[in-house]
C-alpha cells in the first residue's frame, strides 16, 4: 500500500483507536526511512485538525466515534438489524445510530459464535466504519445494566436540599451535587448516585426534572418511569395513525358485516378488540352442537412490519393498565378508534368460525379475514343481566343472541371441567381515582358467568390459533406455561401441614390435584390463603417460539390471539396466520421470523414489567387513599413471612403491608422456613402465614407506596424453635463467643 496522506485516513477511519505509530506502519507495510515520514504525515493530519490522539496514543479521526465504546441497543430496524447509539454521547445533535453485529469477534475461531443481544441491552463493542459510510459496532462483550438512572423526589429540609427515592427497596436518601435554579420542593427528578459520599449521604447528580410529586395522578407517572416503560408516540408515529384508513373489501377480505357479533367488555373499556357470536349448528351429524365465532381486531392490516408503528408497539410490547390512566400500545387513532370494534360502525377483523360438538369438543375451525360490523355494545353487568332473563336498554335488542352465547357457554363448560384446568379465585380489587387524582373508593370486582363466557371463548380462539400453525408446522410466538419447579413445590410441600394440609411430590403434579387442595383449602376457610401459597408455587408463563402446553390451563397448545391492540404476542400470531392461510400480503416477514426469539424474550420482559408497574402504581394510590387513617385499625390477612417481618393485606381494600419483625414483642422471633412463621425464641409464641390477624396502620409513604402497620392479635402458642437462635440460655451465648474467638 502506497504510504500517503490518504492512506493514513483511509485506515485511521476504518477502525478508530486501533492504531498506534508502529502499528499503523505494521499495517501499511511501511519500512525503513519511510517510518520518518508517517511520522510527520501523522504530525501534520494532527496540526490540520483531521486526526485526534487518544491517550493511549492511537488515532482517529476527529470527528469519529472512539474505537471502542459501550453501545445499547435501542431497536430493530426493517431488515431485523439491531441499532444501537452510546451510552455516552458528548456531541452535538441526536446520537448516531450504529448497526450492531454480534457475530464472532475473530475469524479464526470456529467456536466462537458471539454473543445475542437484545433490545435494551448494553455492550463494549469496537467501532468500525464502512466505505459507504456506515458505522458498524461489533459486540466484544456483553454488559450488565450499567450506571441506571433512578427516580426521586427532591425536598428541602433543615439540612438542605435531599432526594428520596420513590423505590421501596431504597433505604437512603442522597445529597444532590447541585440543583437546578428552577427547582421547587417535591420535585420528581431522574438522578444518578455518585460513589462519593458527604458526611453519612451518598452524593448524586439530578440529571432532569419530570414534574411534581404533588402533581395530579403523579402515582402513575412515578410507576412508569420507575419501570422504564415508554411514554406517549414520537409524531412520525402518530402522523403514520392519522393517515390510516379502513381497508377495503377485496381479494381475500370477507363481507362478515350479516354476523351478529358483539362486545362485552369492563364498563370503563375503551378499546373493543374482541367480539362474540354463537348459534346451533344446523348440520344433522352434529345434533346439540355450536357454531362460535371470535372477530378479532385486525390490527396487522394498519401495523406492518417495520413501519414506525410497529417499532413502537414492539418497544412497549404490552399496554400498561393503571388505576387512572391506559399507557397503550399502539396511539389513540388505532386503539380506541380505527381498531376498536365499536358498535355499528365497519372495521377490519381476524375472525375464528369453531365448530363444537354436544359435549363442548372442538369438531373444527377455520380463520377468515373480514370486514364486520359490531350489533351491540355490552358492559359485563348488562350482559349478565340478560343471561338471567332481565336485560336492560342496551340488551333487550340483543337478547336473542345472548340466550345463545350463554347456552354455547353451557357446553363449553363440559369440556372445560373435563379439562379441569387450574382454579385460583381470589378476590381482585378496583381503585377508583377522580379527575384530580385522588382515590374516591377501593371495592371488589364483580365476577359474573359473563366473564367466564368471554374467557372460555377467547381460550377456545387462541388454542385453534395455536393448533392451526402447529398443523402446519408454523413457528410463531407461544405462550408457554411449564408445570411448577421442584424448588417451589417442596417449600408449598413444607408449609401445608402448618394448616393441616398435605400435598406430595411422589405422584405426577397435576392442575386437578391443585384443585383437590383448594377444594380442602375452601372447607377450612382457607382458600385465599392456599390460592396465593399455590399460585406463588408455579411458574412464570412467557412467550417462546419454541416448546408447547400450558400447564395451569391444560392444554397442549396454547397461543394468545385474541388482544392485539394491547399485545405484540397477537400481533405476531395474527401476522402469522395470514401468511400461513394466504389471508394478505402483510403477514409474517422473513426478518420477522428470524428474530422471534428475541422478540419473545423482549415482549416477555415488558409484560413482568408493565405488572410491576401497575402493582406499584396501585399501592401508590392506597398508600395515599390510607395516609388520612394513620392509628385506624384493620382486619387483614399474614400473606408473607420473612426473617424481617410480616406482609399483611387488608381484608377490606387490598392493600399490602409490613409488620417488622422487630415490632412484635420484647423477644427475638425467629423466622422458620418450612412453617412459614415468626416464632419466639424463648415463648414459642408464633405468628404464621395465612393467619387472619388486627393491625393498626403505623406509617403511609404514598410516594413509595409503602404502608408499616403494628400487630394487634396476640400471637398464638407454640413451641420455640430448635436450636434457639438468639435465646437466652447462656449456653447458645458460649457457643457464639467461642466461635468469636476463633
Amino acid at each position: 500500500m502506497t504510504l500517503s496522506k490518504k492512506s493514513i485516513l483511509s485506515a485511521v477511519s476504518a477502525e478508530p483507536d486501533r492504531y498506534d505509530n508502529k502499528a499503523l506502519a505494521r499495517h501499511l507495510g511501511v519500512k525503513g526511512a519511510d517510518r520518518r515520514t508517517l511520522r510527520a504525515y501523522l504530525r501534520e493530519l494532527e496540526d490540520d485538525g483531521l486526526i485526534v490522539k487518544s491517550s493511549k496514543k492511537t488515532y482517529r479521526e476527529a470527528d469519529a466515534l472512539p474505537g471502542v465504546m459501550v453501545i445499547r441497543i435501542t431497536k430493530i430496524d426493517e431488515h431485523g438489524d439491531l441499532i444501537g447509539e452510546p451510552e455516552s454521547f458528548k456531541g452535538e445533535g441526536q446520537p448516531p445510530q450504529l448497526l450492531v453485529r454480534e457475530g464472532p469477534t475473530s475469524k479464526k475461531s470456529k467456536k466462537d459464535k458471539g454473543v445475542e443481544m437484545t433490545v435494551g441491552g448494553r455492550a463494549l463493542c469496537r467501532i468500525k466504519k464502512r466505505d459507504d459510510g456506515t458505522i458498524t459496532a461489533q459486540v466484544m462483550k456483553k454488559l450488565g445494566d450499567g450506571p441506571s438512572e433512578h427516580l426521586g423526589v427532591l425536598y428541602k429540609g433543615g439540612r438542605g436540599w435531599r432526594i428520596k427515592p420513590v423505590s421501596k427497596k431504597a433505604r437512603d436518601e442522597y445529597k444532590p451535587n447541585s440543583v437546578p435554579k428552577d427547582a421547587e420542593d417535591n420535585d420528581l427528578v431522574f438522578y444518578r448516585s455518585s460513589r462519593k459520599n458527604k458526611g453519612d449521604l451518598r452524593l448524586a447528580d439530578i440529571l432532569r426534572t419530570v414534574g411534581s410529586a404533588n402533581g395530579a395522578k403523579a402515582a402513575s407517572l412515578i410507576s412508569l418511569y420507575e419501570n422504564d416503560i415508554p411514554m406517549g408516540f414520537s409524531d412520525e408515529v402518530i402522523e403514520e395513525a392519522k393517515s390510516l384508513k379502513l381497508p377495503k373489501l377485496s381479494g381475500p377480505r370477507e363481507d362478515l358485516r350479516h354476523l351478529a357479533l358483539i362486545t362485552i367488555d369492563p364498563v370503563d373499556a375503551k378499546d373493543f378488540d374482541d367480539a362474540v357470536l354463537a348459534h346451533p349448528d344446523d348440520n344433522p351429524k352434529n345434533k346439540g352442537g355450536w357454531v362460535i365465532w371470535v372477530a378479532i381486531a385486525d390490527v396487522a392490516a394498519f401495523v406492518t412490519p417495520g413501519s414506525a408503528l410497529d417499532e413502537a408497539a414492539r418497544e412497549k410490547g404490552n399496554s400498561v393498565y393503571l388505576p387512572d390512566r391506559v399507557e397503550p400500545m399502539l396511539p389513540h387513532e388505532l386503539s380506541s378508534d380505527l381498531c376498536s370494534l365499536r358498535p355499528h360502525e365497519d372495521r377490519a377483523c381476524m375472525a375464528v368460525r369453531m365448530v363444537f360438538d354436544k359435549k363442548g369438543h372442538k369438531v373444527s375451525h377455520k380463520f377468515h379475514r373480514g370486514l364486520m360490523r359490531s350489533h351491540a355494545r355490552l358492559t359485563y353487568a348488562e350482559a349478565q343481566d340478560g343471561f338471567m332473563g332481565s336485560p336492560g336498554i342496551a340488551a333487550e335488542p340483543v337478547l336473542d343472541i345472548l340466550q345463545n352465547l350463554y347456552a354455547a357457554y353451557g357446553v363449553l363448560k363440559q369440556s372445560r371441567a373435563e379439562r379441569e384446568p387450574l382454579a385460583i379465585e381470589l378476590p381482585e380489587r378496583r381503585v377508583h381515582v377522580n379527575e384530580a387524582g385522588d382515590v374516591t373508593a377501593i371495592t371488589l370486582r364483580e365476577r359474573f358467568d359473563a366473564h367466564k363466557l368471554i374467557e372460555e371463548f377467547m381460550v377456545q380462539a387462541n388454542v385453534a390459533a395455536a393448533e392451526a400453525l402447529a398443523q402446519k408446522n408454523i413457528q410463531t410466538i407461544i405462550r408457554l406455561h411449564e408445570e411448577p419447579g421442584r424448588d417451589k413445590l417442596q417449600g408449598l410441600v413444607d408449609f401445608l401441614p402448618a394448616l393441616d394440609l398435605k400435598f406430595t411430590l411422589s405422584d405426577r403434579v397435576t392442575p386437578k390435584r391443585f384443585n383437590r387442595l383448594l377444594e380442602q383449602a375452601g372447607e377450612k376457610d382457607l382458600a385465599e390463603t392456599v390460592g396465593m401459597a399455590v399460585l406463588r408455587s408455579q411458574s412464570q408463563a412467557i412467550y417462546t417460539p419454541e416448546g408447547a402446553g400450558h400447564f395451569g390451563l391444560n392444554l397442549d397448545h396454547y397461543a394468545h390471539f385474541t388482544s392485539p391492540i394491547r399485545r405484540y404476542a397477537d400481533l405476531i400470531v395474527h401476522r402469522a396466520l395470514i401468511k400461513t392461510f394466504k389471508l394478505g400480503d402483510d403477514g409474517t416477514t422473513t426478518t420477522e421470523s428470524s428474530r422471534l426469539k428475541e422478540i419473545s424474550e423482549h415482549i416477555s420482559t415488558t409484560e413482568r414489567r408493565a405488572m410491576v408497574a401497575e402493582r406499584d402504581a396501585t399501592d401508590r394510590y392506597v398508600a395515599a387513599y390510607l395516609e388520612k387513617q394513620l392509628g385506624a385499625e384493620f382486619d387483614a390477612r399474614i400473606t408473607g413471612v420473612t426473617k424481617f417481618g410480616l406482609f399483611i393485606t387488608l381484608d377490606e381494600t387490598g392493600a399490602d403491608g409490613l409488620i417488622p419483625a422487630r415490632s412484635l414483642g420484647q423477644e427475638y422471633f425467629a423466622f422458620e422456613e418450612k412453617k412459614k412463621a415468626l416464632t419466639g425464641v424463648n415463648s414459642g409464641k408464633t405468628y404464621r402465614f395465612g393467619r387472619q390477624v388486627r393491625v393498626q396502620l403505623k406509617e403511609a409513604t404514598p410516594v413509595t407506596g409503602g404502608l408499616i402497620f403494628d400487630m394487634v392479635s396476640k400471637p398464638e402458642d407454640g413451641k420455640p424453635p430448635k436450636g434457639n437462635p438468639r435465646g437466652n440460655n447462656k449456653g447458645s451465648r458460649g457457643k457464639r463467643h467461642k466461635r468469636k474467638r476463633k
